[in-house]
């Protein structure tokens, strides 16, 4: 399991437990460096959604309202 220390118990539908198994045994890994890789690009996406809402934070606002009044002005629906 390499440096991995702390143990979850994480519950799975059926089907997607015996996938997850499956693709361990293929690839060669633990069920648990599979979990941890996924989490990891999890976190590692909602860092990048964070930091695109800090680099947008002084764009202008828009209600929806008026976002679709512009796309009808200006004949997109």
């Amino acid at each position: 399991m390499g440096s991995l220390s702390k143990r979850s118990t994480v519950y799975f539908e059926p089907s997607i437990h015996q996938a997850l198994k499956m693709k361990a045994a293929s690839s060669h890994v633990s069920v648990s460096e599979i979990v941890d890789e996924a989490v990891r690009l999890l976190i590692a996406e909602d860092q990048e959604d964070l930091q695109a809402f800090v680099e947008r934070k002084n764009e202008p606002e828009i209600s929806y309202e008026a976002f679709i009044n512009d796309l009808k002005a200006h004949g997109k629906i």
